[in-house]
C-alpha cells in the first residue's frame, strides 16, 4: 500500500485513539452534530415536562405531630370523633366530625369497640384536605374524659341521585399519599379499604370542585369489602344522598354500582 494512502485520513480508515488530543476530523464532526442534537432534545423534553407538570393538591398529613382531641366517639358506620366547635358556628354544625383510623392500612373499629356515645380523649395525627379531616389514632391513647356528650344531628335526605366519580380510600386521599387516587394507587387503596379505612366517592363538577360522599349500604352500614372491585376506576352510582351535619353519605347497594 502506498505510503501516502497510509497517512491520509479518509472516511474508511478513520478510527478513534483515546490518548490523542483530538478525534479524527470526520468523526469529530459527527460527534459535534450528535451532541448538539442531544442537547436540543434535552431542552425540549425539559420544557415539555415542565409544561405538563400538575401541581399536587393541598392534601396534608402532619407526620410526627401528635395532638390531643376530646369528643364523643361514634363506632358506625365508620369510627369517628365528634368534637365541639368553639365559639359561634353560624350556619355550620355545632361539632366537627373527625373519622378515626389506625396506623398503617387499618381502620379503628377494634380500637373504639365499646366506646359508642362515650366522651373520650385521645392523641393522634391530623390528615386533612379541602375541609375533610381525619385522625390517625395513636395506639393505646384512647381514655375516659369529662365533657358533654355530642349527639349526631338529624339526617336530611337530599333525594336520589346518579353520581359519577372515583372510589378512593379516604386516608391516603386526604393526605397520607399525594395524589392518592387513580390507577397507580389502586392496589394501595384496595388494601386500605379492606383494612377498614372508610371508602369515599370523589365527585367533581365541571369547574373541578370536589365533593366527597361517604359510601354506605342502603341501610347505612359499612361497605368496605363490597367495593374493592370498583376502587380507582370511573364509576356510576345511583343512591340516596344523606346529609348529617357537614357529612354527606351515599346510601346505595354495591351490587348496583356500574363501572364506566
Amino acid at each position: 500500500m502506498p505510503w501516502n494512502r497510509i497517512m491520509t485520513n479518509t472516511k474508511e480508515d478513520e478510527f478513534f485513539v483515546g490518548y490523542l488530543p483530538t478525534a479524527p476530523p470526520l468523526m469529530g464532526a459527527r460527534m459535534r452534530k450528535v451532541s448538539v442534537l442531544l442537547l436540543a432534545v434535552a431542552l425540549v423534553s425539559s420544557a415539555i415536562f415542565a409544561w405538563a407538570f400538575r401541581e399536587l393538591p393541598a392534601a396534608n398529613f402532619e407526620f410526627g405531630i401528635e395532638r390531643t382531641f376530646v369528643g364523643t366517639v361514634v363506632e358506625s358506620p365508620y369510627p369517628a370523633l365528634f368534637v365541639r366547635r368553639p365559639g359561634t358556628t353560624q350556619d355550620l354544625p355545632s361539632y366537627s366530625r373527625y373519622h378515626l383510623v389506625n396506623t398503617g392500612k387499618f381502620g379503628a373499629a377494634d380500637a373504639v369497640r365499646g366506646w359508642e356515645g362515650r366522651v373520650a380523649a385521645l392523641e393522634g395525627t391530623l390528615i386533612f384536605r379541602e375541609g375533610e379531616t381525619m385522625i390517625e389514632l395513636t395506639a393505646g391513647s384512647l381514655r375516659e374524659a369529662d365533657g358533654e356528650v355530642i349527639h349526631e344531628g338529624a339526617e336530611q335526605s337530599l333525594g336520589e341521585h346518579t353520581l359519577r366519580g372515583e372510589i378512593v380510600d379516604s386516608k391516603c386521599f386526604l393526605g397520607v399519599m399525594n395524589p392518592g387516587n387513580l390507577k397507580p394507587h389502586r392496589a394501595c387503596a384496595a388494601r386500605c379499604i379492606s383494612g377498614g379505612i372508610p371508602p369515599v366517592l370523589c365527585v367533581r363538577d365541571k369547574s373541578g370542585t370536589a365533593i366527597y360522599l361517604l359510601l354506605v349500604d342502603v341501610d347505612g352500614t359499612a361497605v368496605n369489602d363490597a367495593v374493592l372491585g370498583f376502587v380507582a376506576e370511573p364509576i356510576e352510582i345511583t343512591g340516596e344522598v344523606i346529609r348529617i351535619g357537614d357529612q354527606l353519605a351515599l346510601h346505595a347497594d354495591p351490587t348496583s354500582y356500574r363501572p364506566l
